[in-house]
Protein backbone atom coordinates (compact mmCIF):
# COMPACT_ATOMS: atom_id res chain seq x y z
CA UNK A 1 0.00 0.00 0.00
CA UNK A 2 1.52 3.28 -1.10
CA UNK A 3 1.95 5.97 1.58
CA UNK A 4 0.67 8.42 -1.04
CA UNK A 5 -2.79 6.82 -1.19
CA UNK A 6 -4.28 9.79 0.69
CA UNK A 7 -3.78 11.55 -2.64
CA UNK A 8 -7.13 9.99 -3.52
CA UNK A 9 -8.78 11.99 -0.73
CA UNK A 10 -6.87 15.10 -1.82
CA UNK A 11 -8.05 14.72 -5.41
CA UNK A 12 -11.67 13.94 -4.49
CA UNK A 13 -11.80 16.86 -2.06
CA UNK A 14 -10.40 19.46 -4.42
CA UNK A 15 -12.59 18.33 -7.35
CA UNK A 16 -15.56 18.67 -4.98
CA UNK A 17 -14.56 22.25 -4.12
CA UNK A 18 -13.99 23.01 -7.81
CA UNK A 19 -17.50 21.71 -8.55
CA UNK A 20 -18.90 24.03 -5.88
CA UNK A 21 -17.15 27.03 -7.40
CA UNK A 22 -18.34 25.98 -10.88
CA UNK A 23 -21.97 26.11 -9.75
CA UNK A 24 -22.46 22.34 -9.43
CA UNK A 25 -23.53 22.06 -5.75
CA UNK A 26 -25.06 18.58 -6.03
CA UNK A 27 -21.93 17.17 -7.61
CA UNK A 28 -19.86 18.88 -4.93
CA UNK A 29 -21.97 17.40 -2.12
CA UNK A 30 -21.83 13.87 -3.57
CA UNK A 31 -18.05 14.05 -3.83
CA UNK A 32 -17.91 15.49 -0.30
CA UNK A 33 -19.81 12.54 1.16
CA UNK A 34 -17.66 10.15 -0.87
CA UNK A 35 -14.52 11.85 0.38
CA UNK A 36 -15.55 11.44 4.02
CA UNK A 37 -15.85 7.71 3.35
CA UNK A 38 -12.53 7.58 1.46
CA UNK A 39 -10.73 9.50 4.19
CA UNK A 40 -12.05 7.23 6.96
CA UNK A 41 -11.30 4.09 4.93
CA UNK A 42 -7.72 5.16 4.23
CA UNK A 43 -7.10 5.87 7.90
CA UNK A 44 -8.47 2.43 8.76
CA UNK A 45 -6.26 0.71 6.19
CA UNK A 46 -3.17 2.59 7.31
CA UNK A 47 -3.80 1.76 10.97
CA UNK A 48 -4.16 -1.91 10.05
CA UNK A 49 -0.94 -1.69 8.04
CA UNK A 50 0.95 -0.15 10.98
CA UNK A 51 0.04 -3.10 13.20
CA UNK A 52 0.39 -5.86 10.61
CA UNK A 53 3.46 -4.59 8.74
CA UNK A 54 5.23 -2.17 11.12
CA UNK A 55 8.66 -2.69 9.55
CA UNK A 56 7.47 -1.93 6.05
CA UNK A 57 5.56 1.11 7.31
CA UNK A 58 8.64 2.38 9.14
CA UNK A 59 10.88 1.69 6.15
CA UNK A 60 8.54 3.70 3.91
CA UNK A 61 8.67 6.60 6.35
CA UNK A 62 12.43 7.04 5.93
CA UNK A 63 12.67 6.11 2.25
CA UNK A 64 13.70 8.89 -0.13
CA UNK A 65 11.14 7.93 -2.77
CA UNK A 66 8.20 6.72 -0.67
CA UNK A 67 8.59 8.87 2.45
CA UNK A 68 7.32 12.14 0.93
CA UNK A 69 4.05 10.34 0.13
CA UNK A 70 3.14 10.57 3.82
CA UNK A 71 2.57 14.30 3.38
CA UNK A 72 -0.66 13.40 1.60
CA UNK A 73 -1.99 12.59 5.10
CA UNK A 74 -1.67 16.28 5.98
CA UNK A 75 -3.01 17.72 2.75
CA UNK A 76 -6.00 15.35 2.65
CA UNK A 77 -6.91 16.29 6.22
CA UNK A 78 -6.73 20.02 5.50
CA UNK A 79 -8.72 19.72 2.28
CA UNK A 80 -11.43 17.69 4.01
CA UNK A 81 -11.53 20.38 6.71
CA UNK A 82 -11.97 23.00 4.00
CA UNK A 83 -14.85 20.98 2.58
CA UNK A 84 -16.54 20.88 5.96
CA UNK A 85 -16.25 24.65 6.33
CA UNK A 86 -17.30 25.63 2.80
CA UNK A 87 -19.76 22.89 1.83
CA UNK A 88 -21.25 21.94 5.20
CA UNK A 89 -20.80 25.28 7.02
CA UNK A 90 -19.26 23.31 9.88
CA UNK A 91 -16.49 25.37 11.41
CA UNK A 92 -16.09 23.04 14.39
CA UNK A 93 -15.22 20.07 12.19
CA UNK A 94 -12.92 22.35 10.21
CA UNK A 95 -11.02 23.32 13.37
CA UNK A 96 -10.70 19.70 14.52
CA UNK A 97 -9.30 18.61 11.17
CA UNK A 98 -7.00 21.64 11.08
CA UNK A 99 -5.51 20.71 14.45
CA UNK A 100 -5.07 17.12 13.25
CA UNK A 101 -3.35 18.41 10.08
CA UNK A 102 -1.02 20.65 12.09
CA UNK A 103 -0.10 17.76 14.42
CA UNK A 104 0.58 15.48 11.47
CA UNK A 105 2.63 18.17 9.73
CA UNK A 106 4.83 18.74 12.78
CA UNK A 107 5.43 15.02 13.26
CA UNK A 108 6.05 14.21 9.61
CA UNK A 109 8.09 17.21 8.48
CA UNK A 110 10.67 16.77 11.21
CA UNK A 111 10.62 12.97 11.32
CA UNK A 112 11.03 12.50 7.57
CA UNK A 113 13.52 15.28 6.90
CA UNK A 114 15.60 14.39 9.96
CA UNK A 115 15.65 10.70 9.02
CA UNK A 116 16.64 11.46 5.43
CA UNK A 117 19.39 13.73 6.71
CA UNK A 118 21.03 11.38 9.21
CA UNK A 119 20.57 7.98 7.53
CA UNK A 120 23.89 6.52 6.42
CA UNK A 121 22.78 4.77 3.24
CA UNK A 122 21.40 7.27 0.75
CA UNK A 123 20.49 7.04 -2.95
CA UNK A 124 21.99 9.29 -5.58
CA UNK A 125 20.11 12.46 -6.51
CA UNK A 126 19.01 10.77 -9.74
CA UNK A 127 17.41 7.89 -7.82
CA UNK A 128 16.14 9.72 -4.76
CA UNK A 129 14.45 12.92 -5.93
CA UNK A 130 11.06 13.18 -7.63
CA UNK A 131 8.06 15.47 -7.84
CA UNK A 132 6.62 13.67 -4.81
CA UNK A 133 8.96 15.71 -2.62
CA UNK A 134 6.82 18.74 -3.39
CA UNK A 135 4.00 17.11 -1.42
CA UNK A 136 5.72 18.69 1.58
CA UNK A 137 4.96 22.07 0.02
CA UNK A 138 1.36 21.07 -0.68
CA UNK A 139 0.92 19.91 2.92
CA UNK A 140 2.33 23.17 4.26
CA UNK A 141 0.18 25.36 2.03
CA UNK A 142 -2.95 23.30 2.76
CA UNK A 143 -2.60 24.26 6.43
CA UNK A 144 -2.22 27.92 5.41
CA UNK A 145 -5.37 27.75 3.27
CA UNK A 146 -7.53 26.21 5.99
CA UNK A 147 -6.13 28.59 8.63
CA UNK A 148 -7.02 31.60 6.46
CA UNK A 149 -10.54 30.24 5.85
CA UNK A 150 -11.09 29.57 9.56
CA UNK A 151 -9.69 32.99 10.51
CA UNK A 152 -12.63 34.66 8.78
CA UNK A 153 -15.02 32.76 11.08
CA UNK A 154 -13.60 33.53 14.51
CA UNK A 155 -13.35 36.62 16.68
CA UNK A 156 -10.24 38.55 17.64
CA UNK A 157 -7.59 37.92 18.87
CA UNK A 158 -7.71 34.36 17.48
CA UNK A 159 -8.50 35.77 14.04
CA UNK A 160 -5.28 37.78 13.82
CA UNK A 161 -3.25 34.87 15.21
CA UNK A 162 -4.63 32.44 12.64
CA UNK A 163 -3.90 34.93 9.86
CA UNK A 164 -0.32 35.31 11.09
CA UNK A 165 0.10 31.52 11.15
CA UNK A 166 -1.39 31.27 7.66
CA UNK A 167 1.03 33.94 6.41
CA UNK A 168 4.00 32.18 8.03
CA UNK A 169 3.07 28.81 6.52
CA UNK A 170 2.52 30.43 3.12
CA UNK A 171 5.99 31.98 3.20
CA UNK A 172 7.60 28.78 4.47
CA UNK A 173 5.88 26.75 1.77
CA UNK A 174 7.22 29.11 -0.88
CA UNK A 175 10.77 28.79 0.45
CA UNK A 176 10.45 25.01 0.59
CA UNK A 177 9.33 24.97 -3.06
CA UNK A 178 12.43 26.93 -4.09
CA UNK A 179 14.72 24.50 -2.28
CA UNK A 180 13.11 21.35 -3.64
CA UNK A 181 12.33 22.61 -7.13
CA UNK A 182 16.00 23.52 -7.61
CA UNK A 183 16.97 19.88 -7.02
CA UNK A 184 14.14 18.55 -9.20
CA UNK A 185 14.98 20.89 -12.07
CA UNK A 186 18.64 19.94 -11.78
CA UNK A 187 17.65 16.27 -11.97
CA UNK A 188 15.48 17.08 -15.02
CA UNK A 189 18.22 18.66 -17.04
CA UNK A 190 21.49 16.98 -16.02
CA UNK A 191 20.58 13.32 -15.54
CA UNK A 192 19.28 10.69 -17.91
CA UNK A 193 15.48 10.60 -17.90
CA UNK A 194 13.60 7.42 -18.79
CA UNK A 195 9.81 7.07 -19.25
CA UNK A 196 9.58 5.19 -15.97
CA UNK A 197 11.17 8.12 -14.15
CA UNK A 198 8.39 10.50 -15.23
CA UNK A 199 5.91 9.33 -12.60
CA UNK A 200 2.55 11.10 -12.11
CA UNK A 201 3.71 13.04 -8.98
CA UNK A 202 5.68 15.31 -11.30
CA UNK A 203 2.33 17.07 -11.78
CA UNK A 204 2.82 18.25 -8.20
CA UNK A 205 5.34 20.68 -9.76
CA UNK A 206 2.27 22.58 -10.88
CA UNK A 207 -0.03 21.60 -8.00
CA UNK A 208 2.33 23.03 -5.37
CA UNK A 209 2.21 26.40 -7.13
CA UNK A 210 -1.56 26.21 -7.55
CA UNK A 211 -2.21 25.67 -3.83
CA UNK A 212 0.31 28.44 -3.04
CA UNK A 213 -1.79 30.70 -5.27
CA UNK A 214 -4.93 29.71 -3.36
CA UNK A 215 -3.28 30.43 0.00
CA UNK A 216 -2.17 33.84 -1.27
CA UNK A 217 -5.67 34.66 -2.50
CA UNK A 218 -7.18 33.71 0.87
CA UNK A 219 -4.67 35.96 2.65
CA UNK A 220 -5.57 38.84 0.32
CA UNK A 221 -9.23 38.30 1.19
CA UNK A 222 -8.36 38.61 4.90
CA UNK A 223 -6.41 41.88 4.70
CA UNK A 224 -9.27 43.73 6.40
CA UNK A 225 -8.98 41.48 9.45
CA UNK A 226 -5.23 41.82 10.08
CA UNK A 227 -3.32 45.13 9.82
CA UNK A 228 -0.04 43.37 9.03
CA UNK A 229 -1.66 41.75 5.99
CA UNK A 230 -2.87 45.14 4.77
CA UNK A 231 0.68 46.51 4.91
CA UNK A 232 1.87 43.51 2.88
CA UNK A 233 -0.92 43.72 0.29
CA UNK A 234 1.29 44.61 -2.73
CA UNK A 235 3.65 41.79 -1.76
CA UNK A 236 0.77 39.32 -1.34
CA UNK A 237 -0.70 40.24 -4.71
CA UNK A 238 2.64 40.08 -6.49
CA UNK A 239 3.63 36.69 -5.13
CA UNK A 240 0.16 35.25 -5.68
CA UNK A 241 0.39 36.11 -9.38
CA UNK A 242 3.99 34.86 -9.40
CA UNK A 243 2.90 31.47 -8.04
CA UNK A 244 -0.01 31.27 -10.49
CA UNK A 245 2.19 32.16 -13.47
CA UNK A 246 4.79 29.55 -12.44
CA UNK A 247 2.10 26.88 -12.10
CA UNK A 248 0.65 27.84 -15.47
CA UNK A 249 4.07 27.53 -17.10
CA UNK A 250 4.34 23.95 -15.92
CA UNK A 251 1.12 22.80 -17.62
CA UNK A 252 2.36 22.74 -21.27
CA UNK A 253 5.72 21.33 -20.12
CA UNK A 254 4.08 18.45 -18.27
CA UNK A 255 1.73 17.74 -21.19
CA UNK A 256 4.66 17.60 -23.61
CA UNK A 257 6.54 15.22 -21.31
CA UNK A 258 3.40 13.12 -20.95
CA UNK A 259 3.13 12.78 -24.74
CA UNK A 260 6.83 11.85 -24.87
CA UNK A 261 6.29 9.21 -22.19
CA UNK A 262 3.11 7.55 -23.42
CA UNK A 263 3.07 8.24 -27.18
CA UNK A 264 6.71 8.45 -28.28
CA UNK A 265 8.12 5.98 -25.73
CA UNK A 266 4.88 3.95 -25.57
CA UNK A 267 4.93 3.67 -21.81
CA UNK A 268 1.72 1.79 -20.87
CA UNK A 269 -1.15 3.34 -18.92
CA UNK A 270 -1.52 1.13 -15.84
CA UNK A 271 -3.34 2.17 -12.68
CA UNK A 272 -1.03 3.48 -10.01
CA UNK A 273 -2.15 5.24 -6.80
CA UNK A 274 0.34 7.94 -7.72
CA UNK A 275 -2.02 9.01 -10.52
CA UNK A 276 -4.13 10.74 -7.88
CA UNK A 277 -1.16 13.07 -7.61
CA UNK A 278 -1.88 14.12 -11.20
CA UNK A 279 -5.63 14.63 -10.65
CA UNK A 280 -5.18 16.86 -7.61
CA UNK A 281 -3.16 19.62 -9.39
CA UNK A 282 -5.79 19.95 -12.11
CA UNK A 283 -8.56 20.51 -9.58
CA UNK A 284 -6.39 22.80 -7.47
CA UNK A 285 -5.55 24.91 -10.51
CA UNK A 286 -9.28 25.45 -11.11
CA UNK A 287 -9.95 26.40 -7.48
CA UNK A 288 -6.92 28.64 -7.11
CA UNK A 289 -7.54 30.46 -10.39
CA UNK A 290 -11.13 31.20 -9.37
CA UNK A 291 -9.96 32.61 -6.04
CA UNK A 292 -7.27 34.72 -7.69
CA UNK A 293 -9.74 36.07 -10.24
CA UNK A 294 -12.18 37.00 -7.45
CA UNK A 295 -9.56 38.78 -5.34
CA UNK A 296 -7.55 40.50 -8.07
CA UNK A 297 -10.29 41.15 -10.61
CA UNK A 298 -8.72 39.28 -13.53
CA UNK A 299 -12.09 38.83 -15.26
CA UNK A 300 -10.42 37.89 -18.54
CA UNK A 301 -9.43 34.60 -16.88
CA UNK A 302 -12.90 33.73 -15.58
CA UNK A 303 -13.52 30.93 -18.13
CA UNK A 304 -10.23 29.17 -17.41
CA UNK A 305 -11.27 27.60 -14.06
CA UNK A 306 -14.40 26.06 -15.61
CA UNK A 307 -12.32 24.38 -18.31
CA UNK A 308 -9.91 22.95 -15.76
CA UNK A 309 -12.75 21.82 -13.52
CA UNK A 310 -14.13 19.58 -16.27
CA UNK A 311 -10.64 18.34 -17.14
CA UNK A 312 -10.03 17.53 -13.46
CA UNK A 313 -13.40 15.81 -13.12
CA UNK A 314 -12.75 13.69 -16.22
CA UNK A 315 -9.31 12.75 -14.87
CA UNK A 316 -10.89 11.86 -11.51
CA UNK A 317 -13.49 9.62 -13.20
CA UNK A 318 -10.85 7.81 -15.26
CA UNK A 319 -8.57 7.26 -12.26
CA UNK A 320 -11.45 6.14 -10.03
CA UNK A 321 -12.66 3.70 -12.68
CA UNK A 322 -9.11 2.34 -13.07
CA UNK A 323 -8.95 1.85 -9.29
CA UNK A 324 -12.20 -0.13 -9.22
CA UNK A 325 -11.14 -2.29 -12.17
CA UNK A 326 -7.75 -2.90 -10.57
CA UNK A 327 -9.35 -3.90 -7.25
CA UNK A 328 -11.71 -6.32 -8.97
CA UNK A 329 -8.83 -7.96 -10.82
CA UNK A 330 -6.78 -8.17 -7.64
CA UNK A 331 -9.56 -9.81 -5.66
CA UNK A 332 -10.06 -12.40 -8.38
CA UNK A 333 -6.34 -13.26 -8.16
CA UNK A 334 -6.35 -13.50 -4.36
CA UNK A 335 -4.81 -11.37 -1.59
CA UNK A 336 -1.26 -10.02 -1.60
CA UNK A 337 1.02 -8.55 1.05
CA UNK A 338 0.41 -4.92 1.99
Amino acid sequence: MSPAYFGMAMATGIVSLAAWQAGRPHMAEILFVLNVFIYALLWGLNIVRVFRFPRRFGADLIDHRRGPGFFTFVAATSILGTQFVILADNGSAGFVLWFVAVGLWICLIYTILTALTVKESKPTLEQGISGAWLLAVVATQSIAVLAAILAARVAQPIRIELNFLALSMWLWGGMLYIWMMSLIFYRYTFFRFSPGDLSPPYWINMGAMAISTLAGARLIANTGDAPFLATLLPFLKGFTVFYWATGTWWIPMLLILGVWRHVYKRFPFVYDPLYWGAVFPLGMYAVSTTSMVDELGFVFLKELPLIFFWVAFAAWLITFAALIIGLLRRFTRGPANA
